[in-house]
């Protein structure tokens, strides 16, 4: 089956070349695109992934759009000029899951794509260099929620468990791992495994030094 990719964007002539490389993979389709972010979430199509243009002409933000989309359940890719480096960082501050330019070759369309379907974090250069200014990044933007499921899970919880402390389901911690992994990949401090994710919390305040 197919992985079903929505698109936010209102230029027709992207959405057009996005749309013919998306459906020549056989593992991918375009199951929709539309203007605005409130347009796709009122289209009540299932996704597995959504494209975010993140300078739309109804003057939304990065931010608000990715709250929107969040209804969708789905993993946001930042899909952009690259002009404005603060709208990349506010997308990454907001959650999504990394960032591509329109720009760049099919190929490497493609294969961010799957990357991001497969739950492995996306930091493409110019999505670390957008974030280089802020170093503080990692520490200064996780969510709460983020914040809480990184302290429990780092620590040495499941996901499991980390979902029945807070009430979330075993597929939202895990979006959440993935999405702060995500983070700390952009500003290149990977953290592909449970013993790397409890560093870099160490490193970051956010649980304490085990004795």
């Amino acid at each position: 089956m197919s992985a079903r990719i929505g698109m936010v964007d209102d230029h027709p002539a992207v959405v057009l070349g996005a749309a013919a490389i998306i459906n020549a993979h056989p593992r991918l389709r375009m199951v929709k695109a539309a203007r605005t972010a409130q347009e796709l979430v009122d289209s009540r199509s299932p996704f597995d992934l959504i494209l975010l243009d993140l300078q739309l002409a109804d003057g939304s933000t990065p931010a608000e759009n990715v709250l929107r989309l969040g209804a969708l359940g789905a993993p946001i890719l930042a899909f952009t000029g690259g002009e404005r480096p603060e709208l990349v960082r506010a997308a990454a501050r907001a959650g999504v899951a990394g960032m591509i330019r329109k720009s760049e070759h099919p190929d490497a369309l493609v294969a961010t794509l799957l990357a991001v379907l497969q739950g492995r974090p996306v930091a493409t250069p110019d999505w670390a260099a957008a974030l280089d200014e802020d170093r503080d990044f990692v520490r200064a933007q996780l969510s709460p929620r983020e914040a809480e499921v990184l302290a429990l899970y780092a620590s040495g919880e499941t996901a499991e468990r980390v979902g029945s402390e807070l009430h979330i389901s075993r597929e939202t911690v895990l979006d959440h791992i993935r999405r702060i992994r995500a983070k700390y990949a952009s500003i290149d401090r990977p953290a592909p495994t449970k013993v790397d994710l409890f560093r870099r919390a160490v490193e970051d305040g956010l649980v304490g030094q085990r004795e």
